[in-house]
């Protein structure tokens, strides 16, 4: 198949799937082509199959705000054109999905039928998408999608719960790439950040609200009150000086080590003891995934699509939205030096039911699906 790719160029969850999606795709034989307005960080190798389409935004003085989804769309449609594209799969509905709508109907007025999948990913449903000035555009969008996707059952019914979405909507769950997600030997960056033993906490995100950063940090103070501990935040975002301050009011900044935004994510997960993710709302959970394929079990809270991917009492634990005692008391139990073992084993044990080739044969057969049902013009 020749796939079209439409998705955010972010180290974001959305972004990193589509883009892992379309690598994964073009090493199996399809021919996969890229459409956003610049390369995604994780296409970063070189295949026959795979090709980079940069949607070009004039600048007007005219506009205020630079017209991205009319440049998207009219792009799609010369991918489409020049390529002989089958199928365009969108990544976060806001606002792929209209632009593959609006670029659908242009194609069609030129006698070609191109179906569209969509797939949601989670604020662009559960926070953005119920924007009032957004809503009645992502309802239309999906419905009118050929093939509508989702990363977790509980996003599904948070779509049929706030939209008026008559479409069947298909859970396909994220993945994992345990060629590269697996632990590595890096005991000489272990030993650098804890010198005398101390069990080593990592917590990544976007560093937005959502994430409930400080609730993370609040946990660690109380863990390593109890036991020698150092705490590393992977990523960057709004919150970043926020949680540096609060870090230095707790007289912690000597155990505690922002690293910014990383690529090779991977290494810092290597020597991880504890993966912490007490987010407000979390539609899936990949970066939690990514840890469990590197042997860390997870402390979460039980929200979105989490009690999904984390096994209570098995590969980690729950906590209700906000329970930082309850998360310290879990961190504790699992990093005593009796339990750690056989939560990493599960960790690694459930990360596997996400890996690579299990899922990607369920997207190939969805896009059979939808270019099977996909109707052909009337002449």
């Amino acid at each position: 198949m020749k796939i079209g790719i439409v998705c955010y160029p972010t180290f974001g969850g959305s972004g990193v799937v589509a883009t892992e999606l379309g690598k994964a795709l073009a090493k199996n034989g399809h021919q996969i082509h890229f459409i956003t307005y610049q390369q995604p960080p994780r296409l970063d190798f070189f295949n026959e199959n795979v090709f980079y389409h940069e949607v070009n935004i004039p600048a007007y003085p005219l506009f205020q705000y630079a017209p991205y989804e009319s440049a998207l769309a009219s792009e799609m449609v010369n991918v489409v054109q020049n390529e002989n594209v089958d199928l365009l799969h969108v990544h976060y509905a806001i606002p792929h999905a209209s632009a593959a709508y609006m670029a659908k109907m242009i194609l069609r007025s030129q006698g070609r039928v191109v179906p569209v999948v969509t797939t949601l990913h989670g604020t662009d449903i559960t926070l953005v998408g119920k924007d009032a000035s957004y809503e009645p555009v992502v309802t239309f969008s999906i419905n009118e999608s050929d093939g509508v996707t989702s990363v977790s059952e509980d996003l599904r019914q948070d779509t049929y719960k706030h939209f008026k979405v008559h479409r069947e909507i298909e859970v396909i769950p994220n993945f994992i790439d345990l060629d590269r997600f697996k632990r590595q030997q890096k005991e000489h960056f272990k030993k650098a950040i804890c010198p005398n033993g101390e069990k080593l906490i990592v917590h990544t995100s976007n560093f937005r609200r959502v994430k409930r950063i400080d609730d993370a940090v609040m946990a660690f103070y109380h863990i390593q009150q109890g036991i020698p501990a150092k705490l590393l935040l992977v990523g960057d975002g709004p919150e970043r000086a926020r949680i540096e301050r609060l870090v230095r009011d707790l007289g912690i900044y000597d155990q505690v080590r922002f690293l910014g935004k990383l690529d090779q994510v991977e290494e810092v997960l290597s020597v991880a003891d504890l993966f912490i993710m007490p987010s407000e709302n979390e539609s899936f959970g990949l970066a939690a995934l990514e840890a469990m394929a590197c042997e860390v079990p997870l402390i979460t809270s039980n929200a979105g699509g989490l009690p999904e991917l984390n096994v209570n009492g098995v590969t980690g634990f729950l906590s209700p939205v906000g329970d930082v005692a309850d998360m310290v008391k879990n961190a504790l139990f699992i990093l005593d030096d009796n339990h750690l073992p056989t939560f990493k084993q599960n960790a690694l044990a459930r990360a596997k039911e996400f890996e690579l080739s299990r899922i990607l044969p369920r997207y190939e057969a969805y896009y059979e699906r939808v270019l099977q049902e996909a109707k052909p013009l009337v002449s």
